[in-house]
């Protein structure tokens, strides 16, 4: 399985939009996202009031593919959040399972 975290930073002053945007968009639409086996979202923290995230687990690589393309090292960006965000960052990782 992967482990795909994405982070992203709002813009100043965006956070309560984007956050609108995370909780009534995104969410939902990861956690019906076909190949993906769990969802954790992260909201700001006080001291990163400005960072949202996503730690997604994904069935493999193929259902990885098929949702984001080839290219799954970018960052995928919903218009939505384009003009909202100021950076992104994706990762990914091998799930070590107990």
């Amino acid at each position: 399985m992967i482990m795909r975290i994405f982070q992203v930073r709002t813009r100043p002053g965006k956070e309560a939009e984007f956050a609108t945007f995370f909780h009534e968009t995104a969410i939902p639409l990861m956690k019906g996202t076909d190949g993906i086996v769990e969802v954790l979202p992260g909201a700001p923290h006080p001291d990163t009031p400005r960072e949202f995230c996503f730690v997604m687990v994904w069935r493999d690589l193929d259902a990885l593919k098929a949702f984001v393309g080839k290219d799954y090292a970018s960052p995928h960006i919903d218009p939505a959040e384009a003009e909202l965000v100021e950076e992104r960052t994706i990762r990914h990782y091998e799930l070590v399972e107990d």
